[in-house]
Order: C-alpha cells, then structure tokens, then sequence
C-alpha cells in the first residue's frame, strides 16, 4: 500500500520535537509541504532547518496555542502562501499530575487552555479553508488516560478526556462537509520522558529495574517510538482513511485498563527503592 502525500499542505502543531518532530518529518518524507509551530522559537527554527532537507516547502513559526489571534494567523499565513491546508495533527500539549490534595481548580483550568482549548483554537481556525475546498484531515493526538481513567494526574485525565470527546463529536458534525477527525491515544511513547521520570526515583535507582517497572502494564513489553505513532498519522491523513472519522485509536502496545495500576506499582516501587538503599548504606 502506497500512502501518497505527495504536495498536501500539512500543519504540525507541537512539532520542534518528541512525537510531533516525528510526525512532522514522516509527512515531509512523504513529499509534503509542512508547516510547523511551537511555543519557542529557537527549537522550531531548529526543526523547520531540518525538514527543509525532504519537505516540498516549510514554514516554521513561534505560535504560542493559547493566543487565539496568535493561532489563527500562523493558519491564514499557510492557507494564503499554499493555497489552502489539507492536514492538520493538533499535537500540541503535555501531560500534567497531581491530585485532590495538591491541585488547585486554577491549574487544572491552565492545563485545559493549553490541551483543550488550544487543539479547539486550531480546528477552529483550519476548518473554514478545509471546507471551501471540501477535504480535509484532522488528526488529534492525546493520551490512553483520557479513555482509561486513572486514579492520579487529575489535570491529564480530565483535560485528555474533554479533547477525545471533543474529536468525536469534531468527527461526527464535521463528516458532511468531507473533514475526517481522528483521535490517537499515545501509551508509553519514548520521547525523553521517561528520563524525567526517571529522576524522580531515588538516587541510586538502577535504570533497568525502573524501566522494567514501567513496562509492567504494557502487554508488548516495550515502549512505543514516536514514528509508531507517525505511520497512523500518515494513514489517517491519506484516502485510504476515507470512511474513518470520529474514531478513537489507541497506540499502547495492548495497554488499556493495565495504566489504572501503574501509580500504586510507581510508588510501591519507590518505597522499595527506599527502603532497599537506605538499608545498602547502613551496611
């Protein structure tokens, strides 16, 4: 099967590195002109540099997701140098923590003008140039947390969840006018995270025994790589996803109800940690 991209106008949000870089270079091999954004404007001139290598054509911007006029000027200025936008992967957005006891309403409420209402600044500017010229694909890229609930990170689960929710129904309104909406639910993906993760653990901790306690709840036993999540991508932008909207996809190597216990396996296994290098240095 040949996924021909070859010329379609594709905006990448989120895309000066991780799973949105990847995507962006994926569309680039394909022989696709990219447009990409991020929030500084170093890592994206980096990005855009790169691409510049396989990509028809690059623009590469500094948006910032939560400037509404910001956004929407980045769109216009693709649509008016390209004629129009084809592609859109709302990629933009990290993870957030935290719980009842350490929360606050106003940083949940900072999380989803990021994630929520920044994929929703994007749709709603693109979606006036896809539906003049009766085409297009959005692509939306969230979390497994979002479909399978887990019982921490109150801002992910909640602000994740609201955007799948918000894809489907993208999905379903935007059908009639040839727009497919799409949402990819990311599991463990090694983008850098994990080394973040990582440090979190004692000092001390050895690498492989934390990866090891990671990949517990993952059936495949491996992390996922950013171009796991580029290849759906790349299908879901092309014809042959023509009958697919409104769809939720998780890419999480059979992980589903398995992350509800990784927050009790993550601090099980830090108190193990604890415990097992405090008892080493008394020795």
């Amino acid at each position: 099967m040949h996924i021909d991209l070859s010329n379609k106008r594709v905006i990448v949000t989120g895309a000066s590195r991780g799973i949105g870089r990847a995507i962006a270079r994926a569309f680039a091999a394909e022989g696709a002109r990219v447009a990409i954004c991020a929030r500084t404007e170093a890592d994206v001139a980096a990005a855009g540099e790169e691409l510049g290598h396989q990509a028809q054509a690059v623009i590469a911007r500094a948006v910032d997701v939560t400037d509404t006029e910001g956004v929407r000027r980045f769109v216009d200025e693709v649509a008016s140098q390209w004629g129009g936008v084809d592609v859109l992967v709302n990629n933009a957005g990290q993870g957030r923590g935290g719980n009842l006891d350490t929360l606050t309403p106003e940083q949940i409420l900072e999380h989803a003008n990021v994630l929520q209402m920044g994929h929703f600044r994007f749709v709603q500017a693109v979606v006036p140039h896809m539906r003049r010229q009766r085409w297009g694909r959005i692509v939306e890229i969230n979390a497994l947390a979002g479909v399978q609930i887990t019982p921490d990170g109150i801002p992910s689960v909640v602000n994740r969840a609201a955007c799948i929710a918000m894809s489907k129904s993208l999905g379903m309104s935007l059908a009639k006018d040839n727009i497919l909406v799409n949402t990819l639910n990311m599991g463990w993906i090694d983008t850098g995270q994990w080394d973040r993760h990582y440090r979190e653990m004692p000092e001390g901790t050895p690498r492989e025994e934390f990866e090891a306690m990671v990949l517990k709840v993952v059936p495949l036993g491996r992390f996922g790589k950013p171009e796991d999540v580029a290849g759906m991508a790349l299908f879901l932008s092309s014809e042959h996803a023509s009958f697919i909207s409104a769809a939720s996809i998780d890419i999480a190597g059979g992980m589903g109800g398995q992350i509800a216990y990784y927050p009790t396996l993550k601090r099980d296994f830090q108190d193990e940690m604890k415990a097992r290098l405090a008892a080493k240095a008394t020795s």
